[in-house]
């Protein structure tokens, strides 16, 4: 592991850490959930937000697709609700793409 890979690691973790501190502190000032916004503060949102983070500051994106991959499989009901009719193809073939580029990838 390079020196590099370290540093933006700590610079993605310290985001984080920091991003989470002040929504932490919003929501005991202001309260999210009494303004209509209980999804801010969910154990899943925050794993978005580190996926984002991750993917934003990190060089090596595989830790954020993996945190953003894991979200996507816990809300996996809300993506299909989103999606309507179109999940029932769209699903299968975002399934059919990663695999076929994950496969091309790691033959290289």
């Amino acid at each position: 592991m390079s020196a590099s890979n370290h540093k933006d690691t700590y610079q993605a973790t310290g985001v984080f850490l920091v991003l989470m501190g002040i929504l932490y502190l919003l929501d005991k000032w202001i309260g999210f959930s009494s303004h209509g916004l209980p999804w801010v503060m969910q154990k899943d949102t925050m794993l978005l937000y580190a996926a984002v983070i991750f993917l934003w500051f990190k060089s090596d994106k595989s830790v954020g697709i993996i945190l953003a991959g894991i979200w996507l499989i816990q809300n996996i009901g809300l993506v299909i609700a989103l999606l309507g009719q179109m999940s029932a193809y769209l699903l299968p073939l975002a399934l059919l793409l990663v695999g076929v580029i994950l496969y091309f990838i790691s033959s290289r």
